[in-house]
């Protein structure tokens, strides 16, 4: 598989789980991590870590804009308000 495979949301749930049962000292630490996810080589284990760490680098950089939620909040309201106008 390449380091570019895809990763069900399953996997990157088992993902998320192993990293915090296997620390950065914990022997054997992406074998753990690899066979807790299921399906992924250790190197892509390592790359899929490698991925999340840049991520959170570009977003505390401030290079990726965090999402307004009060934007969607209000999107959401004014459907609501357009349904129930519909059922008046």
């Amino acid at each position: 598989m390449s380091s570019n495979s895809t990763w069900t949301a399953k996997q990157n749930k088992a993902f998320e789980v192993a990293l915090a049962i296997y620390d950065r000292d914990t022997p054997d630490r992406w074998q753990n991590v690899a066979r807790a996810v299921g399906g992924k080589s250790v190197e892509e284990v390592k790359q899929h870590y490698q991925n999340l760490v840049d991520d959170i680098n570009l977003i505390e950089s401030g290079k990726v804009p965090l999402p307004n939620h009060r934007d969607i909040r209000s999107k959401h309201d004014e459907m609501a308000e357009i349904k129930c106008m519909k059922l008046q």
